[in-house]
Order: C-alpha cells, then structure tokens, then sequence
C-alpha cells in the first residue's frame, strides 16, 4: 500500500506543470485598419509568467512575437510587425497568452501559432486568420446612352477585401443583370464596376455591394430630362469623333516625321533609345547568380544561370544555421548576380511563366536582411509585376501599361549618365527608364521571384535571338 502511494506521489509530482494550450476552433475575421484579438491561454489557468510564448505565422516560419525571460524580444520579429503586436502581461499571471495585433493589414490574413513552453512541458495551438477591407460607398455615375432611348448607369465601389458581391435592384428590389462587369485588384484591395441600361423615366435604382456582414447601398431615381439631353449629347459626341478623326490624321502625320526623325538620327549617330541591337554590343558577359546571396527557399542551378523556387517536398539541405550570419536575402526571395566591372553592360532575363517578379540593378551592398522596400532610396533599381498582369517600376507610384505580357527583360545600365532602361525584347518595346540616378558604388544584377508559389524558373539568358 505504501509502495502505490509513493508511485501515485511521483507521477503527480511529474506531471504537476503539465498544460494544454487552447485556441479558438473557427477562423477569426479582422477588419483592415482596426485592432485584433488571437486568444491563446492555458488550462488549468496556471502563471504563464516565467513560461515562453511565442507567436509564430506558419507561412511565413518567422517570429510575429516573442515574449520569453519576462520581457518581449523584438531581434527576429518580422519587420511588418514591429509596433504592432503585445502581449497582455498583466493577464499572464492568469494563463492569458493572447496576441493584440494592432492596425490590421491585408497582408496579416494567414494561420498563426501560439507556441508555450515551460521548463518541463510545452504545447501550441494554431488561430486562423481572416481578414477584411471595407471599402467605399458605390459610386453611381450615367455613362452615356444608346440609340434606342436607354440610360446607362454605372456604379463602382473600391478598397474591398476579399472580393465583394455588387448588385443593381430596381424599385421593387428585383435584382437587375448587369451587362458589362469588370473587377480589378490592386494593392489597397478589390474595384468592382458593374452597368446596367434602363428605359424607364420615372424610376428607382439601387446599387448594393456586401461582403459578409458589410453592406453599402446607393440609390439613383431617373427623370424625363435625364432621357430627353441624349439627343444633345449625341449631336456633341458627333462632333467630337468629326474633331478626332482629324485630330487623329494630324498625329498620324507628325508620328511619321518623327519615326523619319529617329531613322535619320540612326544613321548619323548609330543609337537611338529604341534601337535594342546597339545596347547588345555592351553585353555583360558571362552573367551569373551568386548563390551566396540567394534566399534559403530559391534553388540556383549549378551553371548560375537558373534560379527558382524550392516546392514544399524539397528538403533545403543547405540552409545556414544560423542566417544572420551570412549574405543571404531572409524575407524576399531575391537573389543577386555577379559583379560587373564595365561603366556600360547590358543583360537580358527570360521571365515567360513567372507570375510574379523583379528585374534590375542593386547596389552590392544593399541590405538583404528584414522586410526591404525595393526602391532606389535603397539601392535598388527595377522593374516587375504582381499577380501576372500589374506592372510598375519600384519607388513609382505609376503602374506600366504595356499592350503585351513581356516574356524576355533587356536590362541596360549607363554609370556615367545616371540611367537604367529596361526593354521588352521580344516586342521591341521600351518599357521605363530610371534617368539623372546617382551611382556611388557599384551596381550588380538583381532579381527577385515575389511572394508567388509557382515553381516556373527565372533564366538568364546568353543566346540574344
């Protein structure tokens, strides 16, 4: 009897500080720009004072907080959460170890993991994240009419997220067909426009745009002399085709004096800003990554000219223990290319399947380690694209129209003038131009892949056809 009781002693005294770590079991929904909640706590209600809580984003494999030996570390922490995260320590004592996480951003959504550890005993719990963008009030404008009588009206709303529903109703809150839809994405979230034509003069119309639980609604009522003014319109739009076919046949001309302008400057000086065969005679030469400076999840090919992102079976055999240490991007899945001695060289990068990537020029000292903003305050120079069809130069607030999707990049670099010039080979088409830059150092070729998953490679190419 004394042996079971002393045995029974001994297992309580092991498993005394023993916890589970409890979490919620739906998603959690975030609205961008307001304050979030993940909870997290112990049962039983133990002290997690003296304990490691660590919180941690599963895709990103990187410290969103750290709480550990009574005091928050902030050295690994992802730059994008820096200010905006804390525990309540003051509920510690009490087994709370939820996470507030300030000022939500659209790039938050994701699942999260609240990781507790004891001197003797750890567990974690994983908190699923959405988030939210509640965008503006639908913008209902007439877009014109047809022959037939009818008004065309249009309404837009912008700044959602995820993607909204928009609908128009009539009067009788019927839902109406829209007849032309068109949404787009960018990086303040959705744009949705929707049009419909209506023939009644004395009417009613909603447009409503939900997403969840939000709801914004505008209404319009139309009039005779909304309907009667098309026939003025139409007499003025008549008269502005008659002043554009003419204006058009003037710039027809003046774009043929100045294509004549560009032939003549050719032959006299051998170069022209369109002229890609003349950049080719200040080819680089034997362009190479340098794997040395390649994040730990891009896999460089073993002749330097391919790099491309490591898939989720891949093992990375070859990752440093300790990353700090070295010259390796942590954050973006950049890549830099060998060092170039000319003050004139020019490269050309095959970018055909990628969805998402950056091409150009960096400074070879430029920080590597963080969250980096990819602009030329910080030594970078580039171009690139994000989910496949938008395209901008870094530190640009504009967005590149470009009427094809460039599968071949021409990079040329003029120390001397200050320039960076970027080209789409296949289409013979100047794409932008960095002009009057200031090079204090050497520049190396630069690349980036995005925040993409696509496993399609980014190749450097050497046969210029």
């Amino acid at each position: 009897m004394k042996f079971i009781s002393l045995t029974l002693l001994i297992i309580s005294g092991i498993t005394a500080d023993n916890f589970d770590v409890v979490g919620p079991v739906d998603p959690l929904i975030a609205i961008v720009g307001e304050d979030v909640i993940l909870p997290c706590s112990l049962k039983p209600n133990i002290s997690a004072v003296d304990m490691r809580v660590e919180w941690s984003r599963l895709d990103l494999k990187d410290v969103v907080h750290l709480y550990e030996d009574h005091e928050d570390k902030i050295t690994n922490q992802l730059q994008s959460y820096r200010g905006r995260t804390e525990v309540f320590k003051d509920e510690l004592q009490k087994g709370n170890t939820s996470l507030k996480l300030s000022r939500v951003q659209i790039s938050d959504k994701g699942a999260y993991k609240c990781f507790i550890q004891s001197k003797t005993w750890f567990d974690d719990k994983v908190a699923n994240l959405r988030v939210e963008a509640v965008g503006s009030p639908p913008l209902i404008t007439v877009d014109g009419f047809d022959f037939s009588g009818g008004l065309h009206l249009q309404c837009e709303s912008k700044g959602w997220y995820p993607e909204p529903e928009l609908v128009w109703l009539d009067s009788e809150g019927v839902t109406l067909t829209s007849e032309t839809t068109d949404k787009q994405r960018d990086t303040d979230g959705f744009r949705v426009k929707h049009m419909i034509t209506v023939y009644n003069r004395h009417s009613k119309y909603h447009c409503r745009v939900k997403l969840g639980r939000h709801m914004m609604e505008t209404e319009i009522i139309t009039s005779s002399k909304m309907f009667h003014s098309w026939r003025t319109l139409i007499i003025l739009i008549s008269v502005a085709v008659l002043i554009s076919v003419i204006a058009g046949i003037l710039v027809a001309f003046l774009l043929h004096k100045k294509i004549a302008f560009y032939q003549l400057l050719q032959n006299q000086k051998g170069i022209t800003e369109f002229d890609i065969t003349q950049w080719r005679k200040y080819e680089a030469g034997n362009v190479i990554l340098d794997p040395d400076s390649a994040h730990p999840d891009l896999i460089v090919s073993d002749n330097g000219k391919q790099v491309r992102l490591r898939g989720n079976t891949q093992p990375n055999e070859e990752r440093d223990e300790d990353e700090e240490q070295n010259n390796k991007f942590d954050i973006r899945h950049c890549v830099l290319g060998s060092k170039i001695e000319s003050n004139k060289f020019y490269y050309e990068v095959h970018v055909r399947w990628l969805p998402d990537w950056d091409i150009g020029v960096a400074r070879e000292s430029v920080n590597r380690k963080g969250w980096i903003d990819i602009n030329p305050n910080n030594g970078y120079w580039t171009v690139g694209v994000r989910y496949g069809s938008m395209y901008q130069a870094c530190g640009d607030p504009r967005v590149l129209t470009l009427s094809v999707k460039p599968q071949r990049i021409g990079v040329f670099v003029d120390y001397r003038k200050g320039r960076v010039s970027f080209y789409d080979v296949r289409a013979m088409y100047h794409i932008f131009s960095f002009s009057g830059q200031s090079f204090n150092e050497k520049l190396v070729p630069f690349f980036s892949l995005g925040f993409g998953r696509s496993d399609a490679p980014l190749t450097i190419c050497d046969d210029f056809k």
